[in-house]
């Protein structure tokens, strides 16, 4: 795939990983009724949307490690929790692996080519 195939599929999961987090704290399950602070775990996915948009490539460099963070907590609430928590935690993993391919193959794809001088 080229590299802004995978910049696309990196966009998309990003912008998924949003919009589950903040459903996910403020209605569908939250630690407290009528939402919780938790909804901020969001902004440095959204700090990163600009910089994925334009297609720029350290931002898909730093975000390949953060989002191992966004991994571990679904991860762990999917197997610690019950119910509606548990898929959440599954789909927050899901994308996160999704969105850690997109960023390492596009960061890979887009690296400056190493030329052997003789």
């Amino acid at each position: 795939m080229r590299p802004a195939s995978w910049q696309w599929f990196g966009v998309a999961c990003l912008l998924a990983m949003v919009a589950l987090g903040v459903a996910w704290e403020m209605w569908l399950a939250p630690l407290k009724p009528g939402g919780t602070w938790w909804v901020l775990k969001v902004l440095p996915l959204l700090a990163a949307l600009r910089g994925m948009l334009h297609g720029r490539r350290y931002t898909f460099q730093w975000m390949s490690l953060a989002v191992w963070l966004y991994f571990t907590e679904g991860i762990v609430r999917a197997t610690s929790e019950t119910g509606i928590s548990a898929g959440l935690g599954w789909g927050q993993t899901l994308l996160s692996v999704g969105l850690f391919v997109a960023c390492a193959v596009y960061a890979k794809q887009t690296a400056p080519s190493k030329q052997v001088r003789a």
